[in-house]
C-alpha cells in the first residue's frame, strides 16, 4: 500500500511539472504540509491550489526576469487564446520577443479594428532547455506560436476564437494541387505528424473559417522584423496564401507536428 501511494505520489509530481513546471514542487510542499498537520483530501487540494495560484501570480514573474523571460499580456491587442496557457506558466518569453509581438498586435489592430492577436504556447519561466512537452523547441524564452485569425463561417463576422479550443489539432488541410506534406509525413512513418486532430473535439470546425488576408499581412510583418530568424508554417498555405518569396518561412521538417493549424516563430 505505501508503494502504491509512493508511486501516485511521483506520477502526479511528473505530471504537473511536465505541464506547468512548477507545479510538482508545489504538490512535493502540501504533502509535506499535509503530513505535518494532518488536513483532509478537500483541503489539501485547496492548498495546493492557493499555493500554486499565488506562486504563479505573484513569484513567478518575479523569477523569472532572474532567467530573461517575461509574461505575456493577458488582455489587450496580444491575449491568450485560452487562459489556461496562462494558468500553466506556458506563456513566457524573452523581454525583446513579447515587445516585437505587441508592436505587430498594435499594427494588426489598427489596421483590421478589434482584433486581437492570439498566442498559444510559448515557455515555461526558468532554465534554457526545460522542454515544453510536446514541443521540441519550446526551450529557451525565443519561441512562440501564433493562432490563424478567423471570421465566423455563416456571417464573416470578426471574431477572436478559434475551431479548437487550444488553437491546436484543427488543420487548414492541403489542396488536390497543392504540396501535401501532411501525407508525406504519414508515409514516412511520422505518425505522430497529425495525431493531435484525433484528440480536439469537432464541435466548432465548422463554425469558423479562416481569414486567410489578415493571417498572411501578420506571417508578413512577422517576417520583415529583423529579430525574427524562423517562422513556421505549412508549405500549401506559404503556396496558397502567396508567401513563396520570403525565405524565413520554413518547412518545421516531418519530426515535428502540423503547422496548417497555428504559426511558429522564433527570434534569433
Amino acid at each position: 500500500m505505501r508503494f502504491i501511494k509512493f508511486a501516485v505520489h511521483v506520477l502526479i509530481f511528473i505530471l504537473l511539472t511536465v505541464a506547468t513546471q512548477l507545479g510538482g514542487i508545489l504538490y512535493l510542499l502540501t504533502v509535506v504540509i499535509d503530513r505535518k498537520i494532518k488536513i483532509n483530501f478537500k483541503k489539501s487540494f485547496a492548498l495546493f491550489v492557493g499555493l500554486y495560484l499565488s506562486a504563479s501570480l505573484l513569484l513567478v514573474p518575479l523569477l523569472a526576469s532572474i532567467f530573461g523571460r517575461v509574461a505575456l499580456p493577458l488582455s489587450g491587442s496580444l491575449q491568450p487564446l485560452n487562459v489556461m496557457t496562462c494558468l500553466l506558466n506556458r506563456h513566457y518569453v524573452r523581454p525583446e520577443l513579447k515587445s516585437d509581438l505587441l508592436t505587430i498586435s498594435n499594427k494588426i489592430n489598427s489596421r483590421y479594428p478589434g482584433t486581437k492577436t492570439s498566442y498559444l504556447d510559448a515557455n515555461f519561466p526558468f532554465f534554457n532547455g526545460f522542454p515544453l512537452f510536446p514541443h521540441l523547441s519550446h526551450n529557451d524564452g525565443k519561441k512562440v506560436d501564433l493562432a490563424f485569425y478567423y471570421d465566423v463561417k455563416t456571417s464573416g463576422r470578426l471574431t477572436n476564437g478559434a475551431p479548437s479550443f487550444i488553437g491546436y489539432g484543427i488543420y487548414e488541410a492541403p489542396k488536390a494541387h497543392e504540396a501535401n506534406y501532411p501525407q508525406l509525413c504519414r508515409d514516412k512513418g511520422y505518425w505522430q505528424y497529425g495525431f493531435l486532430t484525433n484528440l480536439i473535439p469537432k464541435w466548432s470546425e465548422n463554425k469558423y473559417q479562416v481569414n486567410a488576408e489578415k493571417t498572411a499581412e501578420l506571417i508578413s510583418m512577422l517576417a520583415a522584423n529583423q529579430s525574427i530568424s524562423k517562422i513556421f508554417i505549412e508549405p500549401h498555405l506559404k503556396q496558397r496564401w502567396s508567401l513563396s518569396s520570403i525565405d524565413k518561412i520554413r518547412f518545421h521538417g516531418c519530426q515535428a507536428v502540423r503547422h496548417d493549424d497555428h504559426i511558429h516563430l522564433q527570434i534569433k
